[in-house]
């Protein structure tokens, strides 16, 4: 297709990914704001609802981050002349927007003056539910360094690139190289190398939280499969939901993911493809494709039948 459009291109594709990564990635974290918030607080600046102070500063800071993460990422000067798919000075600029506004109301309790956002941790954490130790705070900066160098050494058009993309993931968690923060850093570092590498990026939506998490733990004890198939998996999500939409021209075929509305959902399509009165084509792997014409016609052949 020719690539990702960039933020200037198609502000409305990424706008809408905005939207969902600052609500959902947050609110693996435990922010309480709905979507509805979210939205009211990234369009027009205002705290709609009662909720804590924090939350609201979590979601614009964490927002705050992801755009910028957009723009650098799509920006030919934002590999700053350095030909890499991220550097460590990058990972630190990117904890100190997500974090900055919610620290300065409520630090940390145990941080120290060097500690603060886009500063790596002088404390050791204490082990994670399920096993996950992170590394002795001593060790932060050579550990950083190597996973550094994995990180640019991925091959997006290889076969395992998901799976490798895991264990860099899984990486970065393992290592926890802040003192608080290191979930939404993690993510939104993650996005970057996805979207430097060409890929729409991945929202882990908070429904699939435990998911998610027992996927790490698995990374964590060495099988990064299952955290590889999800982060594929939300890649596609995004691709049809955002992406495809919104660059393919009403008569191209697409798949019916891309097509969905919460009025007619992928199942629905399907089913209405399977029984002919969409018209839909099934290719040799199985998917169906349809074209939003096509779509229009079946909602209004739908429409008449209700009269």
């Amino acid at each position: 297709m020719g690539g990702l459009p960039s933020p200037e291109e198609a502000e409305g594709i990424w706008r809408s990914i905005w939207y969902e990564e600052a609500h959902h990635s947050t609110a693996i974290e435990g922010n309480t704001l709905v979507l509805k918030q979210v939205e009211r607080l990234l369009d027009e600046g205002r705290a709609v609802g009662n909720k804590e102070l924090s939350d609201y500063l979590e979601v614009k800071g964490y927002a705050d981050a992801a755009d910028w993460v957009y723009r650098q990422a799509n920006s030919p000067r934002g590999l700053s002349g350095h030909g890499k798919v991220l550097t460590l000075v990058e990972v630190r600029e990117i904890h100190h927007i997500a974090m900055a506004p919610v620290w300065e109301a409520s630090p940390h309790p145990q941080a120290a003056d060097s500690e603060a956002p886009g500063s790596y941790r002088r404390h050791d954490i204490e082990p994670f539910p399920g096993g996950m130790v992170p590394v002795p705070w001593p060790l932060v900066d050579a550990e950083l360094s190597d996973w550094e160098h994995e990180v640019n050494s991925l091959d997006g058009e290889h076969l395992a690139f998901p799976e490798a993309l895991a264990e860099v993931h899984c990486r970065f968690e393992q290592i926890h190289p802040f003192l608080d923060g290191n979930g939404r850093t993690g993510r939104l570092v993650l996005n970057l190398i996805l979207v430097r590498l060409g890929y729409p990026p991945a929202v882990i939506y908070k429904r699939d939280r435990s998911r998610y998490l027992r996927a790490l733990r698995k990374a964590d004890a060495g099988s990064a499969g299952p955290l590889g198939e999800m982060l594929a998996r939300a890649v596609l999500d995004s691709l049809y939901r955002f992406v495809l939409p919104a660059v393919a021209g009403p008569a191209r075929l697409v798949p019916l993911e891309a097509l969905a509305t919460s009025e007619l959902g992928s199942a629905a399509l399907r089913a209405a493809a399977g029984r002919g009165r969409l018209q839909a084509t099934r290719g040799s792997d199985g998917r169906w494709r349809s074209s939003r014409v096509w779509l229009d016609e079946y909602r209004e052949s739908r429409y008449r039948r209700s009269l």
